[in-house]
């Protein structure tokens, strides 16, 4: 039989079909019993494909003696046992880059939709409230200052995007950053004082895990609106609710949650609140480009070639 690949995720629109000539492919995201494919299957595993929400546990990991190579299909790894990997020598790739234009774009399009109530006012028209009134009104983007947390890739995208728009764009983050003009601090609540909106584009994991609390939330103040583009643990989320419903904050713009795909009631019932299904680099075109990138760092793998995109 041929090496076995356990695929957690599909792999977007390009799917696993290129991997099959190489591999078994058991496509766990189609199976009816999961856990029992890994157990049918657990010696002859070598390598995993995977995505955010799918956790490769070190419980996982130990099942499985010949595993070599876990790709996943996202930039962020805060879903993959490192620790465990390296301990076993197991190689860990992602997809950094070719995602980080489609992701900002999404996170200008959360900003402009919660800022200027878009999703609001279609809903408004769509009911015929604008025969009875005028809609709300939202708010101006020019000259106003964002906050990035974590100029990365990704936040160095949204940086350019909201200068675009005649915006002040300033950061926080772990460290300085020399190659970048914009004002950096190293205070996320001073950040927070100073801006109007803040957009979040920082990895998750352990290091930022409720990074965005209620004092930060309070420092961004009644006018302020938050975008998270980056992961649900970023956030506190009760504080975030306790926020927007205290009127602390504006209004937030929310493509990532905490315990995912449930959004608790109390933001889908806010009209101040956009949300979307963590859909930030949901586009056919990066998608396949990430689809390519997972395929090709597996193939090198085992055809002995460096990997195109390691984590370890």
């Amino acid at each position: 039989m041929k090496p076995v690949l356990l695929s957690f995720h599909g792999n977007g629109v390009l799917g696993v079909e290129q991997l099959e000539e190489r591999f078994h492919v058991v496509k766990l995201f189609q199976s009816k019993d999961p856990e029992g494919d890994i157990q049918k299957y657990k010696d002859d595993v070598v390598a995993i494909n995977c995505t955010v929400g799918q956790f490769i546990t070190r419980k996982i990991i130990e099942a499985l003696p010949n595993l070599e190579i876990i790709a996943t299909f996202s930039v962020g790894f805060d879903h993959i046992d490192l620790e465990a990997a390296k301990e076993r020598d197991i190689r860990v790739t992602n997809t950094p880059d070719v995602l980080s234009a489609e992701t900002a774009d999404t996170g200008m399009a959360l900003l402009l939709a919660t800022a200027k109530c878009i999703v609001e006012d279609d809903m408004y028209v769509r009911v015929g409230k604008w025969l009875n009134g005028d809609p709300p009104l939202g708010t101006s983007l020019t000259h106003k200052t964002v906050g990035i947390v974590g100029l990365g890739g990704i936040g160095a995208k949204v940086a350019k995007r909201c200068e675009a728009f005649e915006m002040s764009v300033v950061y926080y983050g772990p460290r300085e950053k020399k190659d970048y003009s914009y004002k950096y601090y190293a205070d996320i609540c001073e950040m927070a004082r100073d801006c109007d909106y803040m957009i979040l584009t920082c990895p998750g994991g352990d290091a930022t895990a409720n990074l965005v609390d209620i004092n930060v939330l309070e420092a961004l103040g009644p006018k302020g609106i938050l975008i998270n583009i980056a992961r649900g643990s970023v956030v506190d989320e009760p504080a975030l609710i306790g926020a927007l419903q205290a009127g602390k904050i504006a209004g937030a713009g929310l493509d990532v949650f905490a315990n995912e795909p449930h959004v608790p009631e109390e933001l889908i019932s806010m009209d101040n609140v956009v949300l979307l299904p963590h859909i930030g680099s949901a586009t056919k075109e990066t998608r396949t480009k990430m689809g390519q990138l997972v395929i090709d760092n597996i193939l090198a793998h085992f055809e002995g070639k460096a990997l195109l995109t390691p984590v370890v």
